[in-house]
């Protein structure tokens, strides 16, 4: 990473833009409040992960070289990709899934609005978050448009986040390897932060080279996001969290932690870390230093 890469001023920059964006692109005035359910939901809270991860793999694809268009669709992308990831969060706290009542430091949706009113709003985000990917009358090329749709909702279906949570819902109480629990996070947590490397990667004049290398870095990351996760629900508490903890233990959910202990799991994520690193490195890309930074940020996180 160059030494002058201030990525403190990096994220700041970058995170204005998205919530700028996303205020205004999730609606206020939806029937019978429904826009409440949605922004309440989306707004205010989150790492944002996922849109950073979108806009530093287009930067880095991108070489330094502006594209009005194609900066449009990769902020689109960014904010798509949230707002997938906000609809899932919705779903998977209510009763009949998780029955979470804490998320990002507040009450749930469901718990908040109800339960009907947290379907809802999370049916309507992740049909916004198509919506977004394509606008009307756009200098967006449409091939990129059917591109980006494509991988999101790969990466949201029966094949990534959906087919992901169904494992885990079959597994509560099953002993699991670790070659199992990998496919089951590969689908569930690991689709979704591969899918917004690579929809930023989308994002550029011509298809990427380093396509494959941004991959390898992506899927590790994912994996490393929730080895991370699983230590933190032993190890943290719900004030840093912003989250319940212990739920998994608490459900008799596999997890790495169960499967490999406490100092396994935490030596597990530094390798996947360095793994998506020496991608970085053979990626031939000069601008990585974003991508490199948010692989530390995720590893060495305390929430």
């Amino acid at each position: 990473m160059k030494m002058d890469f201030d990525f403190a001023a990096w994220t700041d920059a970058r995170l204005l833009t998205v919530e700028q964006a996303l205020d205004a692109w999730v609606p206020l005035r939806a029937p019978a409040g429904l826009g409440d359910g949605m922004r309440y939901a989306v707004l205010d809270g989150g790492k944002r992960l996922r849109p950073l991860l979108v806009l530093a793999a287009r930067e880095s694809v991108a070489l330094g070289q502006t594209h009005e268009a194609l900066d449009d669709a990769a902020l689109r992308a960014a904010c798509a990709v949230e707002l997938i990831h906000a609809y899932s969060l919705v779903h998977d706290d209510m009763p009949c899934m998780d029955n979470d009542i804490l998320r990002r430091g507040k009450p749930t949706v469901h718990v908040k609005f109800g339960e009907a009113g947290a379907l809802l709003a999370g049916d309507a985000l992740q049909a916004l978050a198509f919506e977004i990917l394509t606008p009307q009358d756009s200098a967006i090329p449409v091939e990129v448009q059917v591109r980006l749709c494509q991988r999101l909702a790969r990466a949201a279906g029966h094949a990534g986040m959906a087919g992901g949570q169904a494992i885990d819902l079959a597994s509560v109480g099953v002993a699991l390897n670790e070659a199992q629990l990998r496919e089951m996070h590969r689908l569930k947590t690991g689709a979704l932060l591969e899918a917004s490397v690579l929809l930023g990667a989308d994002c550029a004049p011509q298809p990427a080279s380093a396509w494959p290398a941004l991959q390898t870095y992506a899927q590790a990351l994912g994996v490393a996001f929730q080895v991370v996760d699983d230590v933190l629900d032993v190890v943290s508490d719900a004030a840093t969290l912003g989250k319940t903890v212990g739920k998994d233990a608490a459900h008799d959910k596999p997890t790495f932690v169960s499967l490999m202990g406490l100092d396994r799991s935490r030596q597990y994520a530094q390798e996947l870390l360095a793994q998506a690193l020496q991608a970085l490195d053979q990626s031939g890309l000069p601008r990585t230093e974003a991508l490199r930074a948010l692989a530390h940020m995720v590893v060495n996180r305390n929430n």
